[in-house]
């Protein structure tokens, strides 16, 4: 029998390796090509980077420790969300996903934000809808969400620690909350990227 490599979830694993050349690029440049261009602030909105930022930055990630530990959960939930709801899609949804966390952001703070921390909740939470039948929530969703999203609560916000950006962790859950109910009880509505 002969083995071939299957790129299996294009998505995916192109949007790991994007990421691997932007920690690649990010340490040469001693963490400048981050600021300059993968991680989102507030800055002046005359400056077309502004809002390319409000994109990228979840490409981009303070260190390897960052880079891995983002990617463990990406490529074990992220295929099957690419399977079920389609390439395309997930393309929007990450789109989406770190559109809103950066807007947010932006409005609420002065906090320089980057990785795709958001991307991973969305997905964590998304994949907790794979198994949704007509008026029953999945204990899956509950669980996730009292372990993820509270968790994420009592650190960021009853315990101060802003070192890591929890309101984009908790931010990136409510979108994948949101899209998961959006595909299910929605699934004809015609919108751009999402179908």
């Amino acid at each position: 029998m002969k083995w071939e490599l299957d790129y299996n979830s294009p998505v995916i694993i192109t949007y790991l390796i994007i990421c691997l050349i932007v920690c690649i690029l990010n340490s040469i440049t001693r963490g400048r090509i981050n600021k300059w261009l993968f991680s989102s602030y507030r800055s002046s909105p005359l400056n077309p980077l502004t809002y390319l930022r409000m994109f990228t930055h979840s490409l981009g990630h303070q260190n390897w420790e960052h880079f891995t530990s983002n990617f463990i959960y990406i490529l074990l939930v992220g295929p099957m969300i690419e399977e079920k709801y389609g390439s395309i899609p997930l393309i929007g949804m990450f789109l989406i996903t770190s559109f809103i966390i950066a807007l947010y952001n932006i409005i609420v703070s002065n906090y320089r934000i980057t990785g795709a921390s958001g991307n991973v909740y969305m997905l964590i939470v998304l994949s907790s809808f794979s198994n949704i039948t007509e008026g029953k929530i999945p204990v899956t969703l509950i669980l996730i969400f009292i372990f993820f999203l509270m968790g994420e609560i009592r650190k960021g916000i009853l315990e101060g620690n802003r070192k890591i950006y929890h309101d984009g962790h908790i931010i990136g859950a409510l979108c994948g909350i949101a899209f998961g109910f959006l595909f299910f009880y929605f699934p004809d509505l015609p919108i751009p990227f999402i179908k």
